[in-house]
């Protein structure tokens, strides 16, 4: 018992002094349908800004930006979480083909990575 609340303290710590995981709430387990691959985000956009353009349809848990390793600037993507997975879907019909700082954005759901397996992309009916 000692222990595990030596481990969650730990963790809060860190937690609290990380900017990167201080913005990480989870309300449930995360859910395929609530996490949103955002395409054609302009070099300039950053966690907060992508943050606050997807707030306004419901609680975002986590936003993460894909950076290049050498250069160290956005590859022009990320994802969202969302808690719900409606908050998700609104999100993904009202700002697909929206501009953010005078990009279009594509939005849709993210296909979870599985390393080392085949890549499935699945096909829309015709």
């Amino acid at each position: 018992m000692k222990n595990s609340l030596q481990f969650i303290a730990r963790r809060v710590s860190i937690a609290l002094h990380n900017p990167l995981t201080s913005s990480r709430f989870y309300c449930s387990p995360p859910s395929p349908k609530s996490k949103l691959f955002v395409g054609g985000l302009s070099h300039s956009v950053d966690e907060k800004s992508l943050k606050d353009a997807f707030s306004s349809f419901g609680e975002v848990t986590e936003v993460r930006i894909m950076y290049d390793k050498d250069s160290g600037r956005s590859r022009g993507f990320g994802f969202v979480h969302f808690c719900k997975e409606d908050d998700a879907m609104s999100a993904k019909d009202a700002m697909d083909g929206k501009a953010l700082l005078g990009r279009p954005l594509r939005i849709s759901f993210a296909l979870e990575r599985v390393r080392g397996g085949p890549v499935v992309v699945p096909r829309l009916p015709s």
